[in-house]
């Protein structure tokens, strides 16, 4: 699972910096090549990035598949869990489980059905093609414009990241359903800096991620009965 883990996270690692590279060199491109600078502008003009903003597209569309996937397994998604929380543990373990199979549903759905349209789309065709098979009528596929790439290899980021986000949805819910936790990302948690030294009292802080704290009746030194 781990290694799982950490393929994940390499694959959206490198299409996010791969696709800010393309669009900082094409940008810086576009800019430089209308300087007037002898030798280097003949050169920048001889360079073609027609297809960089094609290219940056998909790797952000297979960076936002696998992303999702991410994000259910770390819990980072934003959820309204207001009602959720003032229900009872055992009611509220419930519904937490059937969110999670519906979703696991949803995204097997999308993964199915994409994949039936990536195999429609061309990639029947390039199977038959590989393995030497009788291709008959089976229809070859459109391409991208730009980098006429097979649209079959772009669109299989929908059955692919729909599988994976569909296992985490999966994965989760059987973790849920053995401890009783779900996964919890920090948002105000940035690597590499210190952590912040607690204070006596936190006015906006809810003990119950329902309330705030009560400073009428609860000091700010953190015991009932008064300031000591």
């Amino acid at each position: 699972m781990k290694i799982l883990d950490h393929l994940e996270e390499w694959i959206i690692t490198l299409l996010m910096g791969g696709a800010t590279a393309i669009i900082f060199l094409s940008v810086m491109h576009r800019y430089l090549a209308g300087v007037s600078i002898p030798g280097l502008q003949d050169w920048l003009l001889s360079l073609n990035f027609s297809w960089a903003q094609e290219l940056c597209i998909i790797m952000f569309v297979w960076m936002a598949k696998f992303g999702a996937a991410y994000g259910v397994r770390t819990g980072i998604h934003v959820g309204v869990d207001v009602l959720i929380n003032r229900l009872s543990d055992r009611s509220r373990a419930k519904f937490i489980i059937f969110g999670l199979l519906a979703g696991a549903l949803f995204t097997g759905v999308v993964a199915t059905l994409g994949a039936h349209f990536v195999w429609e789309n061309g990639a029947h065709y390039a199977f038959l093609q590989m393995t030497g098979a009788e291709i008959g009528e089976v229809p070859e596929g459109p391409t991208t414009p730009d980098l006429e790439w097979p649209t079959w290899m772009v669109y299989s980021a929908i059955p692919l990241g729909s599988s994976l986000m569909c296992f985490r949805f999966l994965q989760v819910a059987l973790n849920f359903v053995r401890t009783g936790e779900l996964p919890h990302h920090d948002h105000g948690h940035v690597d590499g800096l210190d952590e912040v030294l607690p204070v006596d009292a936190d006015v906006y802080g809810m003990d119950d991620n329902l309330h705030m704290h009560d400073l009428k009746h609860t000091p700010l030194g953190g015991k009932k009965g008064g300031r000591k």
